[in-house]
């Protein structure tokens, strides 16, 4: 496909150069320039957060009836399908991943807009009895100037979760976009006009994290915080937001680990191997990217999971557009050689690689899929977020060690149980620590599923309708009845 070769911001209803010039977006599948897209500077990011200030303080959105303001997310989310065959493409073009794959986060994205739009009419205040000669009620109103900072893994599912759920409960949204994969998300500026949203209400911008998302995150006018990414830059953001009193939404990331027990469907596993570390070539804050299997099982399932990870097509993902056993490059070659280099760390340490483990000779930010064996639960690569196509498999001996090595990471975002045993599965997972537990299906659940994590993986939940919360405010009126 052609591609036009300089993409523009999207602020207060019009698209726009960026005053910090432009970045070169890189297809990761072939290595090769794709296009250049405009960089916005401190300026732009004023420009942006006064836009949205302003249609917050007109009432246009907090004063629409929410089934209202409903429809126009959802007809957002039919824009998106729409559009799949222009947006699919460009979306793996500049990530990397498969073209099913992008396909499925164009539909993930839709999604959200659906779910949500849906929800913006059920967000109900309650009464509360004061005794005679009261009325007390609750209701909520919008933060007001939502700054969403988006990752470049799912950049436009990524962007659909907050973008969504910000305008459905009535707030304005300035959306930063991630350098890597910035393109794609052209395309809410266009739908935000066709669905009839005022000039403002959605501001799309790429610039630089230590430039535009610094100048967002401690901006005086924006009201709430929504951002997905590494803990540092977490801990930098949430520290900028304190200066003033803005509340955060932070995904951090994660080391998951899935418990396998010795009565586990092995056979079955080998397709959650598949979806949970090498989906988007393992670039997923939510990877299972460590396997803690019964000593019994271990030797079999790890001959499984080598079996799946040398049966998969790795290679430009525009070439791979049928679901199935194929792979994408990862969204970089820094990215992918700092994978490869946390590997040879392992593999230093007394980890075996037992398939992969190197970056492929081929054109692209390709890594070969991998699977390392003798991880022993100290080592760096069981502790550290690789955000690469690794699995590393650890043996344990009873319940006791495996919920400690499953524990024993800074991170909590999600956790895998595999078992026929319904009470072990109900008993791991009350005890693992993290946000979400899979039990015999990795990635279960959908957006109306709450996702968020414990420790360093971040506070606040999104998805599902405790979302919603991080969205709005409450406020208690109280009337003495004469």
């Amino acid at each position: 496909m052609t591609i036009k070769p300089y993409w523009k911001n999207y602020i207060d209803g019009a698209f726009v150069d960026g005053g910090a010039g432009r970045v070169d977006v890189i297809n990761p599948g072939t290595g090769e320039k794709l296009a250049e897209h405009a960089l916005a500077d401190e300026a732009d990011v004023d420009r942006a957060v006064q836009s949205a200030k302003r249609v917050h303080h007109s009432g246009v959105l907090s004063a629409m009836r929410p089934v209202e303001r409903g429809r126009m997310v959802q007809a957002i989310g039919r824009y998106l399908l729409d559009h799949m065959d222009e947006i699919a493409p460009l979306l793996t073009l500049e990530q990397g991943k498969p073209l099913w794959e992008a396909q499925n986060e164009v539909r993930g994205a839709a999604r959200y807009f659906e779910y949500y739009g849906n929800q913006a009419e059920t967000l109900e205040g309650r009464s509360i009895p004061l005794g005679e000669g009261y009325f007390d009620f609750t209701h909520y109103e919008p933060f007001g100037v939502s700054a969403q900072i988006i990752p470049w893994n799912f950049p436009l599912e990524m962007s659909a979760r907050s973008l969504s759920t910000g305008l459905a409960t009535g707030n304005a949204c300035v959306v930063k976009t991630p350098e890597l994969t910035p393109i794609s998300n052209y395309i809410y500026g266009h739908a935000a006009e066709a669905v009839g949203l005022p000039a403002g209400a959605v501001n799309i911008l790429c610039g630089w994290g230590h430039q535009a998302g610094a100048a967002l995150s401690a901006h005086p006018d924006v009201n709430q915080i929504v951002f997905t990414g590494s803990v540092k830059t977490g801990i930098a953001i949430a520290t900028a937001a304190a200066q003033n009193v803005v509340p955060c939404v932070l995904e951090l990331g994660g080391k998951s680990a899935a418990i396998v027990y010795d009565d586990a469907d092995l056979e079955a596993f080998e397709g959650d191997i598949r979806k949970g570390i090498f989906t988007n070539a393992g670039q997923v804050c939510s990877a299972m990217s460590r396997v803690v299997v019964h000593e019994s099982r271990h030797d079999e399932l790890v001959e499984r999971a080598v079996s799946v990870a040398r049966s998969l097509s790795v290679g430009p993902g525009i070439e791979r557009t049928e679901p199935g056993l194929t792979m994408g490059a990862m969204v970089s070659e820094a990215q992918r050689d700092r994978a490869a280099s946390m590997v040879a760390e392992a593999e230093a340490q007394g980890a075996r690689i037992a398939t992969g483990g190197r970056k492929m000779n081929i054109p692209g930010a390709c890594l070969d899929p991998t699977v390392l064996t003798n991880v022993t639960p100290d080592m760096s690569i069981a502790q550290d977020e690789v955000f690469g196509p690794v699995l590393s498999v650890i043996p344990f001996k009873d319940e006791a060690e495996a919920i400690q090595i499953a524990n024993g990471t800074d991170y909590g975002l999600v956790g895998g149980v595999f078992t026929r045993d319904l009470d072990r599965a109900t008993r791991a997972a009350r005890q693992i620590r993290a946000g979400q537990i899979f039990v015999n299906d990795w990635f279960a659940g959908g957006v109306e599923t709450p996702f968020g994590g414990y420790g360093k993986s971040g506070y606040g939940r999104e998805k599902g309708r405790e979302a919603l919360l991080n969205y709005v405010q409450t406020k208690n009126v109280a009337i003495r009845v004469r």
